[in-house]
């Protein structure tokens, strides 16, 4: 079939590739002048299947409550006159059941697993070069509390296949040594040793040029205004007055996809939860981590980039302002010294922040939507790089009339 892909972040592209090996002549629209240059440009950097526990859990609206104040807090609701936000939030509350958790977390890790297979496939047939590391995860906890209920939370996610093992303070520091000088603070981790980290915004670029290589069209600075109905099917996408058509449509616009889908009865249950990062380039006697951490307390990531260093995370829900906030950039760089007083960085950080598209269950939106040949592929949060190149492997089977290989509720 002809398919028409919205979308050129690492979502829309991974989408792409697979549809294209699939058999099927394959275009890909983005409003931007490039690939990966949105929610794909500067995140965490992380293959993360131990990230699997939703945001939504019973332990999460008190926390949320707490931060509410809070500039600088790890997850941060501002309070606005905001419809789609307040259906959002209470749909939130609904999924912070111990039994929805589970569930959730049950499909997260299934995905996950299954996406991190597909994209280490994927390097070995194609030797892209992102600055991939293949040292694992570690969570680390400064709070007792914490620890506690991500040992439990781990021992679930165990159950599940992912191999999250409980590390005490003195393992944690022999994972990862650049932690000697937080000792003090550490109370424990856990470790995943399989998880991976690499720079997305250069995976999506290059894996874009081998799409082209194989025969993908892309049409860039290409904002589609409008998708047209007839008969209960797209009829097609309305690009700066020209109509381009095609056999199937894959929405993967990230949080601007629920915008683009509402003037046709879709609403979708994706909201924007910004996040932010800073870049440090790193000197030559910078005591910096080579394993991708996670600080769960303060919900901050590290990741070693060749010679710079990724540190992103937070969550704010503020519709979809992308304006940067100081107090939220130096609490990033405020944890990054805490843990680690010797960086040593060469010039500035460099700050960005991105629209991560959130479901409430943080479980997302893949396969065919109620018009026939609309299908979606969005809703990933903060794991749309982790699970990127399961979601387009499985969404082109869905598209081909195949039966996806993971246990995951497909639309």
């Amino acid at each position: 079939m002809k398919v028409l892909v919205l979308g050129a972040g690492v979502v829309g592209i991974t989408s792409a590739w697979y549809l294209a090996r699939a058999g099927h002549q394959v275009t890909v629209l983005d409003r931007q002048p490039a690939a990966g240059l949105e929610t794909s440009f500067a995140n965490g950097g992380q293959i993360s299947v131990s990230h699997a526990e939703p945001w939504a859990n019973p332990h999460a609206p008190l926390r949320a409550l707490a931060w509410m104040r809070r500039e600088d807090a790890p997850l941060l609701f501002r309070l606005r006159c905001d419809a789609a936000l307040l259906d959002w939030s209470l749909r939130f509350l609904r999924e912070c059941t111990a039994q929805r958790t589970r569930a959730n977390m049950r499909d997260i890790v299934a995905l996950a697993l299954y996406s991190r297979c597909q994209l280490q496939a994927l390097r070995a047939e194609t030797s892209l070069d992102y600055d991939h590391l293949e040292r694992g995860i570690l969570h680390i906890y400064t709070d007792r509390r914490e620890f506690k209920v991500a040992s439990a939370a781990a021992a679930v996610m165990r159950g599940y296949g992912c191999d999250r093992r409980t590390v005490s303070v003195d393992e944690c520091l022999a994972i990862e040594p650049a932690l000697l000088a937080a000792r003090s603070r550490l109370v424990g981790g856990d470790y995943t040793i399989d998880d991976e980290s690499g720079d997305a915004h250069r995976f999506t670029q290059q894996l874009a040029a081998l799409c082209a290589a194989n025969g993908v069209v892309f049409r860039y600075a290409a904002k589609v205004e409008r998708l047209l109905v007839a008969a209960g099917r797209i009829a097609g996408a309305l690009v700066g007055g020209e109509l381009h058509q095609a056999d199937a449509y894959v929405a993967a616009l990230g949080s601007y996809t629920p915008l683009l889908l509402r003037p046709l009865g879709l609403r979708l249950p994706v909201y924007p939860a910004k996040g932010y990062s800073a870049t440090v380039a790193l000197g030559a006697q910078s005591v910096a981590p080579s394993v991708s951490l996670t600080d769960d307390g303060h919900k901050i990531v590290f990741s070693r980039l060749g010679q710079r260093l990724r540190i992103a995370g937070t969550a704010e829900f503020n519709g979809y302002n992308t304006e940067l906030n100081s107090v939220r950039c130096d609490a990033l760089m405020r944890r990054a010294g805490e843990l680690f007083p010797d960086l040593r960085a060469v010039g500035e950080a460099e700050f960005w922040c991105g629209l991560r598209p959130a479901t409430p269950s943080n479980v997302p939106l893949i396969g065919r939507s109620p018009i026939g040949n609309l299908y979606l592929n969005t809703g990933h949060g903060t794991l749309g790089w982790t699970m990127a190149c399961g979601s387009g492997a499985a969404l082109a089977d869905i598209v081909s009339g195949r039966k996806p290989e993971p246990a995951f509720r497909f639309l």
